[in-house]
């Protein structure tokens, strides 16, 4: 008698020749390469073998076809169990190489950061995110989420302005809101962003500079934080597409949804100006909270989404710079290429 399932008790009690279950699986494989349930199959013969890596894999493969296309009923079922299993098994490796590591001397508080990461992606604890830029590509760029402020000598005179650009801005809202617009106004929606931010004031900037193109009015009442941008930033000076300098005020309660920027070949920065508790900004795979006065350096080409849970509304200064792994060459290259 032969089973219902590959892998299941035949009914007369005895277990199916799991060894004949994977070569006929195989040889399926060979001819069915986008089989979902084939995968999910053979990761389930990997896990009885005792072969944990090889089932992640498998599993991970199955998952990521079904992902591609609609599902049958049988086959939604298979994927929520093959899910779950992934975790379970996933987690099992993570435990085996922890251990491995502690019994050689390594515990999992003397881990290099990249280490952790390392093993976080391989026990599929954090997802892999790479620029996609939905205008221009820019190759061989390093994949990096947020960038550390301290790598970089123009920060600190930036920070330590704060008070006096929080100061211009507080001016500027005392007058209310009138001078921001909603950040969104073209029918062309970030990758990603919800259309209900379109023309919405949920997400609104006032700029000093957007795109290459002066706003005096604001660097007239402003003049301390274009001042100190202009000095110290490495801003990217180029007619008619550089750089932007915008406040951004995203409203109590308000969500920017999972979206990418258009260009890898400069990060942004946030500079928190007014920040109640319960505001959250992801790129990637980290979330982190803005803090008054300490600059968030990013790169926008990432999925990135921002949340103000709060009661308040949120103000950041936004500003774009070359990335730092341009060359001198590059960058007259590019300001030619970009320039209006």
């Amino acid at each position: 008698m032969t089973p219902d399932r590959p892998g299941e008790i035949v009914r007369d009690g005895s277990e199916a020749p799991r060894e004949d279950e994977e070569i006929a699986l195989n040889r399926l494989l060979e001819t069915e390469p986008g089989s979902v349930l084939l995968h999910i199959r053979k990761a389930d013969c990997r896990v009885r073998a005792g072969d944990d890596d090889l089932a992640c894999y498998f599993y991970r493969r199955g998952l990521q076809l079904a992902g591609d296309r609609p599902l049958a009923q049988d086959e939604a079922a298979e994927v929520r169990r093959a899910e779950l299993a992934l975790a379970e098994v996933a987690g099992r490796a993570h435990a085996r190489r922890e251990a491995r590591l502690t019994e050689r001397g390594l515990p999992p508080q003397q881990w290099s950061p990249r280490l952790r990461q390392s093993l976080e992606f391989a026990a599929g604890r954090r997802k892999l995110y790479f620029q996609d830029p939905t205008s221009y590509h820019y190759p061989g760029l390093p994949q990096i989420q947020f960038y550390d402020p301290g790598q970089f000598d123009w920060v600190p005179a930036i920070e330590a302005a704060t008070a006096a650009m929080r100061e211009e801005l507080i001016g500027l809202l005392a007058e209310g809101t009138g001078g921001f617009r909603p950040f969104i106004q073209s029918e062309v929606v970030p990758l990603g962003a919800s259309k209900t931010l379109l023309n919405n004031r949920d997400w609104s900037i006032l700029a000093l500079c957007e795109q290459g193109w002066l706003e005096p009015e604001t660097i007239r009442r402003c003049p301390r934080t274009w001042d100190t941008l202009l000095r110290h930033a490495p801003l990217p000076r180029i007619a008619g597409w550089g750089p932007s300098a915008v406040f951004s005020l995203l409203k109590a309660g308000a969500h920017i949804g999972a979206h990418t920027g258009m260009h890898n070949t400069r990060l942004l920065c946030h500079l928190p100006l007014i920040v109640p508790p319960g505001c959250r900004f992801r790129v990637g795979n980290e979330v982190r909270e803005w803090q008054v006065g300490k600059l968030l350096i990013f790169d926008d080409t990432m999925e990135h989404e921002a949340w103000n849970d709060s009661e308040e509304d949120r103000v950041v200064l936004i500003f774009d710079i070359w990335r730092p792994e341009l060359s001198e060459e590059e960058k007259r290259e590019l300001t030619l290429l970009f320039s209006d």
